[in-house]
């Protein structure tokens, strides 16, 4: 599994707590090991460009995903076929300021939107009340194993 993180942000972020997240995930999710993906942290002016020329939208967001293969979620039996995910582009200074809203750290905000990236990633939408309480079940359940499995971790 090739997960690319790429920091483009001046905003200093812990990139591995991101790697063992998606590791986390793409295994919970029954991605295939040799599927790739690619995270990259931008600032407020090259999200609001992004986002403006993809979403028709002003205004910078928080994460944008951009699907490849078209890759959906594997079962313990079958797997996802190895494939390019796709990207998701995360704009830390968005997260920030939804954090602080939020009543948490920069870095939980990153942990949903870069989990909520990845079901994007993966066919999963929000645009319907059905769809929506799938996605943000599936959603809660990554980012509470991850956690769990994180205070399992051991420390250096």
């Amino acid at each position: 599994m090739v997960i690319d993180i790429n920091n483009e942000s001046a905003v200093e972020i812990d990139e591995s707590v991101l790697l063992r997240l998606t590791q986390h995930n793409l295994t919970a999710m029954h991605v295939s090991p040799d599927a790739d993906l690619a995270i990259v942290l931008v600032d407020e002016g090259a999200m609001e460009q992004l986002h403006l020329q993809w979403m028709d939208e002003p205004g910078p967001t928080d994460v944008l995903s951009f699907p490849m293969d078209e890759l959906r979620p594997g079962t313990e039996d079958q797997p996802t076929p190895p494939g390019l995910l796709g990207d998701i582009v995360l704009c830390p200074q968005v997260a920030e300021s939804q954090a602080e809203t939020a009543g948490h750290s920069t870095m939980d905000e990153l942990i949903l939107l870069t989990t909520h990236g990845l079901l994007h990633l993966l066919g999963y939408d929000h645009a319907e009340p059905e769809d929506e309480r799938e996605m943000f079940g599936i959603q809660k359940e990554l980012i509470a194993s991850f956690a769990a499995a994180e205070r399992r971790r051991p420390t250096a």
